[in-house]
């Protein structure tokens, strides 16, 4: 009798694990399409199934603007994966705004949390959705509770997490935790445009971008602009951020074709 129950148990376990499993995805990385970036990052891209952070400099911290694009455009491929769900704490995403940068609004859903609790659960629940690629969200810090609670949801279903560390109405900041289970840490600032030669005007818009901290890599910092020749809707394969100088080395990186591929 005890096999016997001991048996059901097993094949009890195994239908539940199937069912947990079921509409999980392969993770894998998400190349940006410049080996001077991808080779810091372990498996030569953004790991998927992970969560990023992703911190502004200056009143980045309140506004949140050159992150948000910084991480929108990181994403964007991932859209034609499945929804991209963005929790904020402050109702002043411009959606607009991020379709001219090539991030798909139609694949946009947004969730205005009443605090800061409310936004990671509602981050949590969304990353272990099924159909949700990616999700944002606006919160001043994770802890490693949090953290970790994050983590097990992109592993749920394979989503990628993106928390921008915001601080929406200003005031004091909150204590940062000592460490964090988070794949990467980047911090993004707005950096000058350049028209292209022969052109007046403003250039595409560029961030300064540095890997602060990336597990399994190396950091960096790079000069990032939004790629004019993307096309979400033409199904392009070229990633929507193009790098144009590695700041390593302060060279300028040489023009990259538009078709360049991202596996």
């Amino acid at each position: 009798m005890s096999d016997f129950r001991g048996r059901g148990l097993s094949a009890l376990r195994a239908k539940i694990a199937a069912l947990e499993a079921d509409g999980r995805a392969d993770a894998g990385v998400q190349p940006f399409g410049a080996p001077e970036l991808d080779q810091r990052l372990p498996g030569g891209g953004l790991p998927l199934g992970r969560w990023h952070e992703v911190v502004g400099t200056g009143l980045e911290v309140e506004t949140s603007a050159a992150p948000a694009a910084f991480a929108a455009l990181a994403a964007a491929p991932l859209a034609r994966r499945g929804e991209a769900v963005w929790v904020m704490r402050r109702d002043d995403l411009w959606a607009p705004g991020l379709a001219g940068l090539g991030f798909p609004p139609e694949r946009l859903i947004q969730v205005l949390a009443r605090d800061e609790a409310e936004a990671l659960s509602v981050m949590e629940d969304a990353l272990a959705t099924v159909g949700v690629a990616a999700v944002f969200g606006e919160v001043e810090a994770v802890d490693l509770t949090a953290g970790r609670r994050l983590q097990l949801a992109c592993e749920k279903r394979g989503a990628t997490g993106f928390v921008l560390r915001r601080r929406p109405f200003g005031g004091t900041a909150r204590a940062e935790a000592a460490g964090s289970v988070a794949a990467t840490r980047w911090r993004v600032a707005s950096a000058p445009s350049e028209p292209a030669a022969g052109e007046l005007g403003l250039g595409a818009p560029r961030w300064r971008v540095e890997l602060e901290r990336c597990r399994g890599g190396r950091p960096g910092a790079w000069i990032l602009e939004a790629s004019e020749a993307y096309s979400w809707e033409a199904g392009d394969v070229a990633h929507p951020l193009r790098l144009v100088a590695d700041l390593g080395d302060r060279e300028l990186a040489p023009a990259q074709p538009a078709t360049r591929r991202a596996a």
